[in-house]
């Protein structure tokens, strides 16, 4: 036939429709909104949808399909004690030169 012998043995390319492929992905960002495109790539892989991850990006940027950010809270000061809690006395200070305001920190490094 004059065709390679690795040609009989490849899998055939099965090529995915670019808005199934993008409703397949909404599904997902859905149920799983911080899934970025490497997640999303191996969600996809999960479901037997190899996809290359360039287009998986190029995907989600055009149809915002971004993951979103969750920011933790983080608690800095721990106001729930028996020691005494000293007003900031420099509060409404604007230093207009060198040597007007001085500061220092005495707490203990807990």
């Amino acid at each position: 036939m004059g065709i390679a012998r690795s040609t009989y043995y490849d899998k055939p390319a099965i090529s995915i429709d670019d808005t199934e492929l993008v409703e397949t992905m909404a599904a997902i960002s859905e149920s799983f909104e911080a899934y970025g495109y490497r997640r999303m790539r191996a969600a996809l892989r999960h479901r037997g949808l190899i996809v290359n991850h360039k287009k998986i990006r190029r995907l989600m940027r055009e149809h915002s399909l971004q993951p979103r950010r969750r920011r933790r809270y983080i608690a800095t000061t721990d106001g729930d004690h028996e020691l005494p809690i000293f007003p900031n006395l420099a509060r409404n200070m604007v230093p207009g030169g060198p040597n007007q305001l001085w500061v220092a920190d005495i707490t203990l490094g807990r």
